[in-house]
């Protein structure tokens, strides 16, 4: 896909997000799987979305609204999650359109390392 990754990091989506959706590679650090996830509910790829969850909070199924629109992230800030970490948190952003209008999803995400993978754990607050 030639198009721009969701994630706004300004590369192009095959470059970017897309090797980790289709398993060519993992997340480096929490912020990078973080912004993939986001990527995945913008192109509705919930497998990914369940795969990179902890076990501990993981939905047995997950149904992604076709309704829902994810156009703009923003990354606000992050504490630990680098390649060298085993805990980290991103603190983002997340603006919607839906049927019901538009939204935006505030979140400090906790992620973890686990067999050397970095998966999100769950949110604070």
């Amino acid at each position: 896909m030639a198009t721009r990754c969701p994630c706004l990091s300004g590369l192009i989506y095959d470059e970017c997000c897309g090797p980790l959706h289709r398993g060519e590679r993992a997340a480096s650090t929490a912020e990078q799987l973080m912004r993939s996830r986001y990527s995945a509910y913008a192109v509705r790829d919930a497998g990914y979305v369940r795969r990179t969850w902890h076990p501990s909070g993981r939905p047995p199924t997950l149904d992604l609204d076709d309704g829902t629109r994810w156009y703009r992230l923003d990354v606000l800030g992050s504490t630990g999650g680098g390649p060298q970490d085993t805990h980290g948190t991103v603190e983002f952003r997340a603006f919607y359109r839906s049927v019901d209008g538009a939204g935006v999803l505030h979140e400090v995400s906790r992620f973890v390392r686990e067999r050397g993978a970095w998966v999100y754990l769950d949110a604070l607050g």
